[in-house]
């Protein structure tokens, strides 16, 4: 059946054709954003974007703030509770866990599945935060237990095993302390205007 339609479809109306058919391909399965979040408050933040590629686990104790940007493919896992702070811009490939299996799959073997999050002996259970108005890199994972203050930033593929403070810039495996983005926005806050946004939110 090929061939025939090659002999009787020219050539450059195949590839007119190839190049539609991908289009509407890519355009089918391409992630969107998607606006407006209702929380696990009930609150409807509608500022906030989230990919429809987002997986959320334990929505029901994931507490979003509006403004917030969660870009494709990232994981947000609320079993002991994650809390993002307003203007939070998380990026693609994130994980930020606040539970860990590490050590009950091996205590409990193929009973693993038969006990109860909240019951299961070496399962550890931690809540997260974000603050407000902090930036987290690209394929960063932020560990259980994890606080992360106001306008902080994680640098992309770093992995957050410890607090992060307000404003401190954090980078590597394990993450540390490599700057302050208080000195990183100087040069841009010469502007009245720009000034004025940036200590509102502080």
């Amino acid at each position: 059946m090929k061939s025939f339609l090659k002999r009787i479809i020219p050539s450059q109306i195949r590839s007119a054709l190839r190049e539609n058919q991908n289009f509407i391909i890519r355009k089918l399965k391409a992630p969107r954003m998607i606006w407006g979040y209702r929380d696990s408050s009930g609150i409807w933040r509608p500022r906030t974007r989230i990919s429809d590629t987002v997986f959320l686990y334990h929505p029901e104790k994931v507490l979003i703030q509006d403004n917030v940007f969660v870009w494709h493919y990232t994981i947000l896992d609320g079993t002991g509770g994650l809390e993002i702070g307003e203007g939070t811009q998380i990026g693609a490939w994130v994980g930020i866990f606040t539970h860990s299996s590490h050590i009950s799959i091996r205590i409990y073997g193929s009973h693993y599945q038969e006990i109860s999050e909240t019951e299961k002996k070496g399962y550890k259970i931690s809540p997260v935060s974000i603050g407000k108005y902090s930036f987290i890199g690209a394929g960063s994972k932020i560990l259980p237990g994890v606080k992360i203050g106001k306008g902080a930033i994680v640098s992309a593929g770093s992995i957050v095993s410890k607090n992060v403070e307000d404003f401190e810039i954090v980078s590597g495996n394990p993450a540390e302390v490599i700057g302050n983005t208080k000195n990183l926005d100087k040069r841009y806050l010469k502007d009245e205007q720009l000034l004025t946004w940036y200590n509102e939110w502080q």
